[in-house]
């Protein structure tokens, strides 16, 4: 069902979502990292911020945008979904 409704191959779906976590997690150990520098916290706040959209935005490849946001904002999970969105920014 899901590779009907994507013009990506089930591979490609798979790398780009190891790509994309991959990136996340880098950039959120970069952040608290560079948490310890002088005018770090800005730093941190950029790189994790970052890292977590990447790490959010993988999912996105092996379910799908549509199904993603449905699933983020499924009753059982609105809450949970509400404060990471706010959290983010």
């Amino acid at each position: 069902k899901v590779l009907d409704a994507s013009t990506l191959s089930f591979g490609t779906r798979v790398r780009w979502f190891a790509i994309c976590f991959v990136a996340g997690i880098l950039c959120s150990f970069l952040g608290t990292a560079l948490l310890w520098l002088p005018k770090g916290i800005k730093l941190f706040a950029v790189f994790y911020t970052l890292g977590n959209i990447a790490a959010l935005a993988s999912t996105c490849f092996l379910m799908g945008p549509v199904k993603q946001l449905k699933a983020m904002f499924d009753p059982k999970r609105l809450i949970a979904t509400v404060v990471m969105l706010v959290n983010i920014l």
